[in-house]
């Protein structure tokens, strides 16, 4: 895009930055928000990736950039009063927060406080080293872990009473079993694409794609394993008994790591 006048539309801040708020552009989850001064607004116009700028480090930021979770940005929008932006994303890799979850927005207000209700899908330290320690996004570094297997399981049987508006894995149980093997069939075949990919080129972003895909993958299995209201650690289960070992082990073993 080389005519910048859209720019200055836009009300940046005495600062010279406007939020930018971060949207899976097909889920339509909050995925993080962050700040743009308007060289990032118009890099990540130019790039159709996102590109931010970080006020601890002063410094524009590309998404990704130490992650490898970069955003592919699908549509910008700006909104009526012209000092907030909204990002439709695909998040590569399938994780925004730098705590390693899916999204910055993992806490929610319950009775008791503040619940950890996503679950962290890796190791911050697996994902920048020992940067893992300063690493924050302009946001308080947390270390909170909670069992994947057992949070997708859950969620899985509170998607199946949700309304069908309100989620895309409730909108999935509303059409019913064959939309969900229809899913689990295209992801398959578009791990299978990425892994090929991946096979003939070796990139970091190759190697990103098949990830993601494969998450996609194994997610869909997992939506379709809640249709039939059977608990993801059955699988684990069954591999741990393939290798000789007991499910239980396996699970005491894997909340060790």
């Amino acid at each position: 895009m080389n005519n910048t006048q859209w720019l200055d539309e836009v009300k940046f801040n005495e600062q010279g930055l406007i939020p930018a708020i971060a949207q899976h552009h097909q889920t339509g989850r909050i995925l993080m928000v962050a700040w743009m001064n308007r060289e990032s607004l118009a890099l990540t116009a130019e790039k159709n990736q996102a590109v931010y700028f970080s006020r601890s480090r002063q410094k524009l930021w590309h998404k990704g950039e130490e992650s490898g979770h970069f955003q592919t940005v699908y549509e910008i929008r700006l909104d009526c009063d012209g000092d907030v932006i909204i990002l439709q994303v695909e998040q590569h890799g399938g994780i925004a927060c730098h705590t390693g979850r899916e999204s910055c927005f993992y806490r929610k207000l319950t009775p008791q406080g503040w619940e950890i209700v996503d679950a962290q899908l890796k190791d911050p330290t697996a994902i920048y080293g020992d940067k893992a320690k300063t690493e924050s996004h302009d946001h308080a570094h947390t270390t909170e872990q909670v069992d994947v297997l057992a949070h997708l399981g859950q969620l899985m049987q509170e998607r199946k009473q949700a309304e069908a508006d309100t989620s895309y894995v409730a909108s999935l149980y509303k059409k019913g079993i064959n939309k969900i093997l229809e899913k689990v069939g295209e992801e398959s075949v578009e791990t299978i694409i990425a892994a090929k990919d991946y096979a003939a080129q070796n990139t970091e972003s190759n190697l990103n794609d098949l990830i993601y895909e494969t998450a996609d993958l194994w997610f869909h299995s997992i939506v379709m394993l809640g249709y039939f209201d059977l608990n993801p650690q059955l699988i684990i289960d069954e591999l741990a008994r393939r290798q000789g070992l007991s499910g239980l082990v396996e699970k005491a073993n894997r909340n060790k790591v």
